[in-house]
């Protein structure tokens, strides 16, 4: 049970005094991030600009369009070859599928990769909240990038170049039922993320996430007015390894249902990307190969158990 584990090493960062007139607070602040993305590879964003109050209305609209009818909900229906919309994850138990998550996944922005008539209208503010939202988050993502790369010395729009003036941001709404099949859960949900980050509103209430550090797995958290962000594989890519790609899982459960919003922010899939030139020296080779397209690398691979990044590793 997660009850068993312990907490995770709590990095809490505060954004506001990243931007701080002080520099001797900002140099402070960022040593502080790169503890965090090179060691775990995640931490609690606080003083974003968002309030407990404005967080839980974002919840709220996850929780009111689970609730609407099952009907309502298949209007949204994700497709074979579609994945913006609702849908469902299983796994299978004692020869049984089983139904324990299901998701909402919208494309928030580029604005004409959109495809509004996934976007419930149901409650009928959820497309209004979800809009400011993802794009606070945006905000978040374009400056937060920019400090990580002063925290590895790097000119700040380093990131940003690599990008090549392209963001994607995937937005998806989580909603796990109660359940008691915790360990198959655990055991089939264990993944780091493909984005370059991600910015998860957690459950206020609900613990049900867990990382790997050394081979041991802690419990992360929850602190109801944080964002927690943690770097995918295409961030550890462009950083040559230094900072890690978080390796997480879910846990459901046994008596409440649980919701998360997750937003995947990341270069849009036709770009190439790689190590950062910059971070390679005679010292320091590249770690990684430069690629494009690598969701499709990461949907080939992580089905299979193999972790994709180690796919991309220089021989």
């Amino acid at each position: 049970m997660a009850a068993d584990l312990p907490y995770m090493e709590n990095h809490v960062i505060d954004f506001s005094l990243l931007s701080s007139p002080s520099p001797d607070v900002v140099a402070n602040e960022l040593k502080k991030l790169h503890a965090a993305l090179s060691s775990w590879g995640c931490f609690q964003l606080v003083n974003h600009g968002m309030s407990v109050e404005y967080l839980d209305k974002v919840r709220n609209v996850g929780f009111e369009f689970n609730r609407v009818p099952q009907e309502e909900k298949e209007k949204y229906a994700r497709t074979a070859t579609e994945p913006q919309g609702y849908g469902n994850d299983s796994i299978t138990s004692n020869n049984v599928p089983l139904v324990w998550q299901s998701r909402l996944r919208l494309t928030t922005y580029p604005f004409e990769e959109r495809q509004l008539e996934r976007w419930p209208q149901t409650p009928q503010s959820f497309r209004e909240v979800l809009e400011e939202y993802s794009m606070n988050v945006k905000t978040l993502h374009d400056k937060l990038i920019q400090y990580m790369a002063r925290c590895l010395n790097l000119e700040e729009n380093s990131f940003v170049e690599e990008y090549g003036g392209t963001l994607q941001v995937i937005s998806r709404f989580n909603f796990y039922i109660p359940c008691l099949y915790i360990d198959q859960i655990r055991t089939s949900s264990k993944h780091a993320d493909s984005a370059a980050m991600t910015f998860l509103l957690q459950d206020k209430e609900l613990e049900g996430l867990e990382f790997e550090k050394d081979n041991e797995w802690f419990k992360a958290p929850v602190l109801p007015h944080a964002i927690f962000v943690n770097v995918g594989d295409q961030m550890e890519i462009m950083s040559n390894g230094i900072f890690k790609s978080a390796i997480h899982r879910v846990v459901p459960n046994p008596e409440k249902e649980r919701i998360s919003l997750p937003l995947f922010c990341g270069p849009a899939q036709h770009k190439e990307i790689g190590p950062l030139k910059a971070l390679i020296t005679k010292d320091q080779p590249a770690i990684y190969k430069s690629v494009k397209n690598y969701n499709e690398i990461f949907f080939r691979y992580h089905p299979t158990g193999i972790r994709p990044i180690t796919t991309v590793k220089m021989t």
